[in-house]
């Protein structure tokens, strides 16, 4: 081995926690960030099926009751007058 290469070698086994730890810290950064985006897209995705699953309402017809009530109104009124 030529010296030179001996001092790298040397300098590099020196440094070389510190590259593994900046090597780990890129590792969890790249994580974090793949992980974010990847919640992000997820929950866009959910929430466009979700809006697209419920109903429009201008386009719901809502249903219209009409209740008779007369002979109801000609009881109270019966009752009424007996008294």
């Amino acid at each position: 081995m030529s010296q030179a290469k001996v001092d790298r070698y040397k300098e590099e086994k020196k440094n070389r926690a510190k590259l593994i730890q900046k090597e780990k810290r890129q590792l969890a950064a790249m994580k974090a960030g793949v992980s974010v985006v990847a919640i992000a897209l997820v929950a866009w995705v959910g929430v466009s099926i979700y809006n697209g699953m419920q109903p429009d309402e201008s386009a719901v017809e809502k249903p219209n009751y009409t209740v008779n009530t007369s002979a109801l109104d000609d009881f109270i009124t019966d009752l009424a007058a007996e008294e």
